[in-house]
């Protein structure tokens, strides 16, 4: 039986978290073999195998698994139990438009979609909350980490220094090469560009270490921040990349599920 190979997290008892990888699954060509995103156009019934896959690993059903529809800004949205009670289309219009996700329901699999981009979970070990942040270039400038963190102090009482976080596969300083507005555009931000960029030939962003100060100054305690090393550049054989494959090709799934 095809199995999903996952890169699982140890966050806390009764916390499923985990990056996908782009084995175990049925997808081809760009998109094989594990993707689940519907919108870099893969064929509808490859993901649908693959969901099923995953929800089978996970002990939950296909309609378990949350991933919204991501737009390169700065929002998140609220999974409540009347979510489990809305039409297939219902849900599709509810996730359209947000790049953060977070919930207290248990047995359901949040997660954001990612290709070089930085995907951050969160657990509040406290309120027993969890949330999924997509943290792009454009979402790391808008400080959409903290601005989550914000998110979940307002809708369920969370304190930073419960908080534990996890910073998923992404693009590398290294191999994260910008253009100078790109530069421009976190300095203009007030960010301290000493802290997490360097100068080569062109500038390079580090967008995990821009994330970790973020998690810091939220008020996260560092040894409650876990990283992965893998860049997703380097290693796309491993891991989705959209600068090696091309925008037109699969996603890496990071997900974070209250278990019953």
């Amino acid at each position: 039986m095809i199995r999903p190979k996952l890169n699982e997290y140890s966050i806390a008892k009764g916390v499923r978290a985990f990056s996908s990888t782009r084995q175990g699954g049925v997808s081809k060509g760009v998109f094989g073999a594990f993707n689940i995103n519907e919108f870099c156009g893969d064929n509808p019934d490859d993901i649908a195998r693959n969901r099923l896959l995953l929800a089978t690993e996970l002990g939950i059903t296909p309609d378990h698994i949350i991933m919204p529809h991501q737009v390169h800004e700065a929002k998140g949205i609220v999974i409540d139990n009347t979510w489990r009670h809305l039409t297939a289309e219902e849900r599709r219009q509810k996730a359209e438009g947000y790049d953060a996700i977070m919930t207290q329901e248990r047995s359901l699999c949040i997660g954001v979609s990612t290709a070089d981009c930085i995907p951050v979970l969160l657990y509040d070990a406290k309120h027993d909350a969890i949330a999924a942040v997509h943290a792009g270039w454009r979402g790391t400038v808008k400080r959409i980490v903290e601005h989550t963190i914000q998110h979940m102090q307002q809708v369920f009482a969370t304190q930073p220094a419960d908080l534990h976080a996890v910073i998923g596969p992404g693009i590398s300083c290294d191999a994260f090469e910008v253009g100078d507005e790109v530069y421009e555009t976190f300095r203009a931000a007030g960010f301290d560009m000493s802290a997490f960029s360097c100068h080569k030939d062109k500038w390079h962003i580090d967008l995990k270490a821009c994330n970790r100060l973020q998690l810091l100054h939220a008020g996260l305690q560092n040894k409650n921040i876990q990283a992965t090393n893998v860049c997703t550049y380097t290693r796309f054989e491993d891991y989705f990349s959209a600068r090696r494959l091309g925008l037109n090709s699969g996603r890496i799934f990071t997900g974070i599920m209250l278990q019953t």
